[in-house]
């Protein structure tokens, strides 16, 4: 089972069409993410100076200890189903993959030192004991949060949460969890299309697991939040009055821009825009009928 579906291949050509699972199916997954590789490197990055009140509340953010143990632990695991990998294109995707997430980890580190941000020590990694396994739980727990990430970030560019120059430092890791979210779907529909039986059972029941997983601990954060209504102080901490429909439209509407510059004939992430369109018509200012 994986978190996608054909895209709606209608006024495509013949020739357009690419089989889920063919040797043209990697190609395109993995090339996607091959070739539109940023070579930007962190340590030239110049932090821009930030005004006390927008240094307060970057500083005053409770997560970038998490953050970084979040990309650290993501770089593993991806590198070790790369070094699992018997096939060479995927292998050298997934491991550009790695790369990409370490390199995340750090930016976050330049970032904490540049502006004396305080962080707790790091902890030590948990051992892997199976490298898939591992994969897919991380490229669910991505689709996840990248999916309201993509609204908050847009969110804070509109408000001005953040200056301008410190947002752009920040816009490319954004635009990576996109390509990496792209390239997850595709590789779970590659892997079950050529599995056996078995493997497809294995593959779905590995899916549904992360799934629940990932979605539990979201439900867990959330009881952690005093006041329920965490949009709504989302929307107050970057300075706009936000409605529940609003973000998550804004959540599907950024999520699909960010993906909408790479080949629609791969498979698209359906999963969180699908639940955040089904949730916004029970909510308050959806139509009637």
């Amino acid at each position: 089972m994986s978190d996608s579906s054909l895209e709606n291949q209608q006024g495509f050509s013949s020739r357009d069409i690419v089989a889920i699972g063919s040797p043209a199916h990697k190609d395109l997954f993995c090339h996607m993410l091959l070739d539109s590789f940023d070579p930007y490197r962190p340590a030239v990055i110049a932090w821009p100076d930030l005004a006390p009140d927008a240094h307060g509340r970057l500083t005053a953010l409770p997560f970038w200890d998490i953050a970084m143990e979040t990309e650290e632990m993501a770089a593993r695991r991806m590198q070790a189903l790369a070094d699992a990998t018997t096939d060479p294109l995927i292998r050298e995707a997934v491991a550009l993959n790695a790369f990409e997430e370490r390199r995340h980890k750090e930016i976050l580190g330049h970032m904490v030192r540049a502006y004396g941000i305080n962080l707790r020590p790091e902890r030590e990694p948990a051992m892997l004991a199976d490298a898939q396994w591992a994969f897919v739980r991380t490229g669910y727990g991505e689709i996840f949060d990248s999916f309201f990430a993509f609204g908050l970030f847009a969110l804070a560019r509109q408000s001005g949460f953040f200056p301008a120059p410190l947002l752009e430092v920040f816009e490319p890791i954004v635009q990576e969890e996109a390509r990496h979210n792209l390239f997850f779907v595709n590789w779970v529909a590659y892997m079950r299309a050529n599995a056996g039986w078995a493997g497809r059972v294995a593959l779905d029941r590995q899916c549904l697991a992360a799934l629940a997983l990932q979605a539990w601990g979201r439900i867990g954060a959330a009881r952690e939040v005093d006041d329920k209504n965490f949009t709504r102080i989302g929307g107050e901490t970057i300075g706009l009055e936000l409605k529940p429909r609003d973000f998550l439209a804004l959540c599907v509407a950024e999520n699909e821009r960010r993906l909408s510059r790479y080949d629609r004939r791969l498979l698209r992430p359906r999963l969180m825009p699908g639940l955040a369109r089904l949730i916004s018509r029970f909510l308050p200012g959806a139509a009637r009928h």
